[in-house]
């Protein structure tokens, strides 16, 4: 059985789409429309940079969900394969599950595209600048990252944001407590911590003022039935009723994104196949966490027309 897994931030690139838009009509108009929802020309920040402002999550997150839409549309029009035709399900990494969501029909393109606009500016909004960062601990299993976050908190905000595989967590918070965190993990049994290029605490409770949009947003867009069930990042298990489905929206953004349970969830469901659509970031991740599962990532032309073949 396979799941079609989608990317979070940090997978954007300069030049991301355009050998697609070269090589692809449905591509290209996939891209026109996002930058007609957004009144931007978003895909020519994507195809030529700057990267300072493919980066701002404003415009990171709805060009990574761009680009894995691309993918899936080339795929359906292009390929002849349904995702819903073919998997068992679909979940991605933060802004990803809102990619894997449109992907089954929880959301048109544009709806998609403007919601995760108003995600990036309200996850940026929430905390002032310098206020709050992020860390990776590499060598840190949760438990590990978890005892690490409750001791450097020192009554500042310190949170696990992302268990991403066993051997890398992502915590969140205020700048003074994650800087201590980075100090400690020795102490820890950690190899390293390493601060993040990131500019706002993502998935921890200082992004309650963005968890608040996106509440309101949601409930002027709201999902729609799903022809895929979504394993949820905030619970790691499986939902597809649409209010369900919101409601697990916005608990994401303060929520720690649960990856490595997903990933064990769908393993355990009888998922054998994580076919990433529009990344080469989940994939590592996915061998570290299921070594025996089968992982196919997809981004040129070449690995569309690889995967339909091999569908």
């Amino acid at each position: 059985m396979i799941a079609f897994v989608f990317p979070g931030q940090g997978s954007q690139k300069v030049g991301m789409g355009s050998e697609l838009a070269a090589a692809s009509s449905t591509a290209r108009e996939t891209f026109q429309e996002v930058d007609d929802a957004l009144e931007q020309k978003l895909f020519a920040i994507m195809r030529d940079g700057p990267e300072d402002q493919l980066t701002l999550t404003e415009n990171a997150q709805p060009a990574i969900m761009a680009h894995s839409l691309a993918i899936v549309r080339v795929l359906e029009r292009e390929g002849s394969i349904h995702l819903s035709d073919r998997g068992e399900a679909v979940a991605g990494h933060s802004l990803g599950e809102y990619s894997a969501l449109a992907s089954v029909g929880g959301f048109n393109l544009s709806d998609t595209a403007r919601l995760l606009k108003i995600r990036g500016q309200a996850m940026q909004a929430a905390v002032p600048v310098g206020e709050g960062t992020m860390a990776a601990l590499l060598g840190a299993d949760i438990e590990k990252a978890q005892a690490l976050a409750d001791a450097a908190a020192d009554g500042e905000v310190c949170a696990v944001a992302n268990d991403n595989d066993p051997t890398q967590v992502v915590i969140s918070g205020h700048t003074g407590a994650i800087e201590r965190a980075i100090s400690m993990v020795r102490d820890f049994d950690i190899k390293r911590g390493i601060k993040l290029p990131v500019s706002a605490p993502f998935h921890c409770s200082l992004m309650q003022p963005a968890a608040d949009r996106m509440q309101q947003a949601l409930d002027e867009t709201c999902p729609r039935p799903l022809r895929l069930q979504v394993y949820a990042n905030v619970t790691a298990a499986r939902a597809s009723e649409p209010a369900e489905v919101q409601r697990l929206l916005v608990d994401q953004v303060t929520g720690r994104v649960r990856w490595r349970e997903s990933v064990l969830a769908m393993q355990a469901a009888g998922i054998e196949h994580f076919v990433e659509l529009g990344g080469k970031v989940l994939g590592p991740m996915i061998g570290r966490i299921a070594p025996e599962a089968k992982v196919t990532s997809v981004v040129s032309m070449d690995d569309i027309e690889a995967l339909a073949k091999s569908m």
